[in-house]
């Protein structure tokens, strides 16, 4: 499934946030979305979700949802969003209490959203007895067990320490690598846009707008190959060189409110 968006501003009172943004996520990629802090990547995620009414343009869908899909766009949040009460397989229960499945479809979802994520030995566990990168797993179980068309991810690694970041962007490989869900990936850290994405997007400081859609040519499974890597430093160097400049202008405002 294809996410279009079309001409998208939007306005928190006097306080202009998104201007004129055309962009189209294509069927089974991955689209990072970068830019400096206060640019409106989430906001802009939010409108593609439908959580948030675009104050001018419209966001389209085309293409067919998968096979047993029950929400076509999902979110994966930055701060895990997990009920500290419910078990593990309890939380990824939650998302399908609304829809018309029999207890057995039901169950039969939530095993495999926590095989297809390594959770299955945690499943009776509440969150505070699991590690950050665990609960973030949770949090991703949770939104595989949709089977979405479209996924939605808000920094989904910012919270986490070093080591554990790298164990899950390798778990994201793995599932682009092997399922080609669609999926938009808002991040301040360009070395995971590289990584993860086929292309990036790249966005001014407020109000965002488009300033270039950068492709990654390199398939994703061969970016850790050594010939690789020159490919990759200019990559990162011609995306810093986009939002060097709005990003000490974004950082010191901040400092200055």
């Amino acid at each position: 499934m294809q996410v279009i968006a079309e001409g998208i501003s939007h306005v928190y009172g006097p306080l202009p946030v998104l201007e004129g943004v055309d962009l189209r996520v294509r069927e089974g990629e991955v689209l990072a979305v970068i830019g400096p802090s206060g640019c409106g990547k989430s906001t802009l995620l939010s409108i593609l979700g439908g959580l948030l009414r675009p104050t001018e343009g419209r966001v389209l869908l085309q293409g067919k949802a998968p096979d047993g899909c029950l929400n076509p766009l999902t979110f994966v949040f930055q701060d895990f969003a997990l009920l500290p009460w419910r078990s593990v397989a309890g939380n990824v229960a939650l998302v399908l209490e609304h829809h018309r499945l029999s207890p057995r479809e039901r169950e039969a979802r939530v095993q495999e959203a926590l095989a297809r994520t390594g959770l299955e030995d945690f499943a009776a566990a509440l969150p505070k007895q699991l590690s950050g990168g665990m609960r973030q797993r949770v949090g991703i179980a949770r939104a595989l067990a949709v089977q979405p068309a479209v996924l939605l991810l808000d920094e989904p690694l910012s919270a986490l320490d070093a080591q554990t970041r790298e164990l899950l962007m390798e778990d994201f490989e793995a599932l682009w690598m092997r399922e080609k869900t669609t999926a938009v990936y808002v991040t301040h850290n360009l070395s995971e846009a590289l990584r993860l994405a086929d292309r990036v997007a790249v966005f001014s400081r407020r109000p965002g707008r488009l300033k270039e859609v950068v492709e990654i040519p390199i398939a994703r499974g061969k970016r850790a190959n050594p010939q690789a890597q020159a490919e990759l430093v200019a990559l990162h160097e011609r995306l810093w060189g986009l939002i060097r400049l709005e990003a000490q202008s974004a950082v010191s405002e901040l400092e200055d409110g």
